[in-house]
Order: structure tokens, then C-alpha cells, then sequence
């Protein structure tokens, strides 16, 4: 079993009212996630960042809410409905508790919603064309030296699995290096959410992506602006669909 205490947050931190532009980063598409929203959406990223994994028991309730900073009734409640729904097992008993469901892969896909991920998608790119065009030039030596660890993993790596894992790390490590832990925060509200809306991608455009990310770097690294918004804008359309 995994004590995945800490792995959920804490994310009380406040975020940027402006990032690079983006007025207001707490606000995502359409509206802001809502506590049982933030619940599902970080129980997904987790699962993904392999913190988690099918059949491993949750933290109880209590320490999810106090890593998410929300009420403990919210998060009952957010796991019933992720029960319903499949994505958890609720177990009796002694050894009881929450667990990521085994079937979480076969689940996810009927959770898929095309609309949904566009936006989602969208308001990234933005986020990230932001990011590159506030901290290009401005980069300290060595911040990026992490980053490039994960695109020499990536480009060994050939389990789906792991790609998919360092790729979401890689967005997350840019987001905090370029805007700080608040800038992290609301990409991992992002990037939650789009583990459970948008199709798993193939190994080999996630393979795609990760030029794109050494691009980024290289272009960051230079100081040059217009190539490394462009690296961004290339990484987000190699996608499925």
C-alpha cells in the first residue's frame, strides 16, 4: 500500500493574480474548479505522476482536506462520487479504506469529453505562451538544468507509462520555474482535469512533444522570445485529433 500523505498538496498557497498577462490564474475555463471538483482533479493527476496507483489505498479524508485545504465533508462526498463513477473502491473493514479502482484505465475514457479538453488545452497554451514570454531572457543559469534532466529521461524512456509521467512533470517543474509554486498550482488544476477528459496520447506524440520541449529549452536558454513561444505552440498541436 502507498502512504500518499503530502503527495496531494498542499495547495493553499495563493496564486499570482496575473501571470504574463492571463488576468486572474486561479480562474479556469468557463469557471473556477469546485472543492469536490479539485478533489477528482488531483486523485487524476497523481494516478498519472504514478504517486498513486491502481489498487493503492487514499490518505483518509481528513488529511486529503487538509492537504487541499477544503473541507473534509466536501471531500467525503467527492470520493462517494468517484465511487459511483467507478474511479474508487470503498472497502469495509479493519483494512478498509478508499482505493484507486483497478479498472482506473478502463474507466477513464468514458469520462472523455472532446469540448472540454480543447479548452482546457487552449487556455495552456496560453498559460505557457505567457510563462516563456515573461521569463525569456530573464532565465538564471541552472534553473533549467532539471528540465533538461527530464527531456534526456524522456528521449530513454519507452514505457507509455513513464513517458506520460515525465511529460506531466516537465510541465510542471516549467510552470514553477518560470512563475513560481502559485503558477504551478493552477497547472496542476489544468493538467488534473485533463487526465480524465482528453484521450491518453500515443507514445510516439508524446516522443514528438518531448523535441519540442527540448526546443523550448534551447530557445530559453538563448534568451530568444518568438522561437521559444513557438516551441510551445508546436508542442501543444502535436496532440491526437
Amino acid at each position: 500500500m502507498v502512504n500518499a500523505a503530502g503527495k496531494f498538496g498542499p495547495y493553499g498557497q495563493p496564486a499570482p493574480a496575473s501571470v504574463a498577462g492571463v488576468h486572474d490564474a486561479r480562474v479556469l475555463p468557463g469557471r473556477g474548479q469546485t472543492g469536490a471538483e479539485l478533489v477528482r482533479s488531483r486523485i487524476a493527476l497523481q494516478v498519472r505522476l504514478t504517486s498513486v496507483s491502481p489498487g493503492d489505498r487514499l490518505p483518509d479524508a481528513g488529511v486529503l482536506a487538509e492537504e487541499l485545504g477544503i473541507g473534509e465533508i466536501t471531500v467525503r462526498r467527492a470520493l462517494e462520487a468517484m465511487c459511483q463513477d467507478g474511479l474508487l473502491d470503498r472497502r469495509r473493514g479493519r483494512t478498509g479504506g478508499t482505493f484507486v479502482a483497478q479498472g482506473w484505465d478502463t474507466i477513464v475514457p468514458a469520462l472523455h469529453d472532446e469540448g472540454e479538453a480543447a479548452s482546457l488545452n487552449a487556455f495552456h497554451l496560453l498559460l505557457e505562451c505567457g510563462l516563456v514570454a515573461h521569463g525569456a531572457g530573464e532565465v538564471p543559469a541552472g534553473r533549467l538544468d532539471g528540465l533538461q534532466a527530464l527531456v534526456d529521461e524522456m528521449d530513454l524512456t519507452d514505457d507509455p507509462g513513464p513517458l506520460l509521467m515525465l511529460e506531466t512533470r516537465f510541465h510542471l517543474d516549467l510552470a514553477e520555474a518560470l512563475g513560481g509554486a502559485g503558477v504551478r498550482e493552477l497547472t496542476a488544476d489544468l493538467l488534473g482535469r485533463l487526465c480524465l477528459v482528453q484521450p491518453t496520447p500515443a507514445p510516439d506524440v508524446v516522443r514528438a512533444r518531448n523535441r519540442c520541449h527540448a526546443d523550448l529549452l534551447t530557445e530559453l536558454g538563448r534568451g530568444a522570445l518568438d522561437p521559444a513561444v513557438q516551441a510551445v505552440k508546436a508542442h501543444q498541436h502535436t496532440h491526437p485529433g
